[in-house]
């Protein structure tokens, strides 16, 4: 079997293989904070967004991009209107190749989806068929070529500051003005300053036009209107948050879509 009921638990440790495809349908997901000591995870999805949390760490993952999760790191994994949820395990210790130590973000190309299409829907059968041993070598092929991405916003470790910022993402809601969230969080705003800078590269107020594009990205993706993004990332208007989309990704909100669109 390769699909998996989206509320059936996986069990690795059961399945004598490699490399594990999986293949579900989930909505509204949350993986709660967990780590898998003896495999590395690919996560894809046709569609839909995925997020992925770490200790510090805030990753968006795309529609018709693969988020690489290396072995033994903790991550929480959170799925917002995903109907095709794609995830290939790769056991470390028997995989040929050199796999990366890093969280990454790549870029899948047509041939690329496909190809994981096919490993997702593999039976766990403890073999591979010389079709299948081809499969994989194309596979790594198109790995070995897929462009780098990053969608990541870094918290800062502080527990004052990282505990609101939880608070507001959990809650869905636009992080302050910097003299707002001093005012709340207890400290200077040079303090803040000079605390974001250190540990995320990003001032402040950079970091929070971050969160909101990032933001931004997943209602777009849920299909909401320029309108309604522009009112719930607290916008003075439509024009305003255009605006603001094309100084961060180059292009239109609409154009941005595109690239998503099968």
């Amino acid at each position: 079997m390769a699909y998996l009921e989206s509320f059936l638990p996986l069990d690795l440790d059961s399945i004598n293989e490699h490399m594990i495809g999986v293949a579900s349908d989930m909505k509204h997901h949350d993986s709660g904070f967990h780590q898998h000591d003896i495999y590395a995870q690919l996560l894809y999805a046709p569609s839909g967004c995925m997020t992925l949390w770490t200790s510090n760490k805030r990753i968006l993952l795309p529609p018709s991009r693969m988020l690489y999760i290396p072995a033994g790191l903790s991550h929480r994994v959170t799925l917002r209107n995903v109907v095709a949820y794609r995830s290939i395990y790769f056991r470390v210790s028997s995989i040929q190749e050199d796999l990366p130590f890093d969280l990454r973000i790549m870029t899948v190309n047509p041939l690329l989806e496909q190809l994981i299409e096919r490993i997702c829907w593999w039976d766990w059968n403890n073999t591979f068929s010389i079709e299948q041993e081809n499969i994989k070598k194309v596979f790594w092929d198109e790995w070995r070529m897929a462009r780098l991405e990053r969608y990541e916003l870094v918290f800062p470790s502080d527990n004052r500051l990282s505990q609101q910022l939880e608070a507001f993402t959990t809650n869905d809601k636009v992080p302050p003005f910097l003299n707002v969230f001093a005012k709340e969080v207890g400290a200077s705003e040079k303090t803040i300053s000079r605390i974001f800078k250190k540990e995320t590269g990003l001032s402040y107020q950079d970091w929070r036009m971050q969160w909101k594009f990032y933001r931004a990205i997943e209602l777009l993706i849920e299909n909401n209107s320029i309108g309604d993004i522009a009112l719930h990332l607290d916008f003075s208007s439509d024009s305003a948050f255009v605006d603001f989309f094309r100084k961060q990704s180059g292009v239109t909100p609409l154009k941005y879509c595109e690239l998503f669109e099968k």
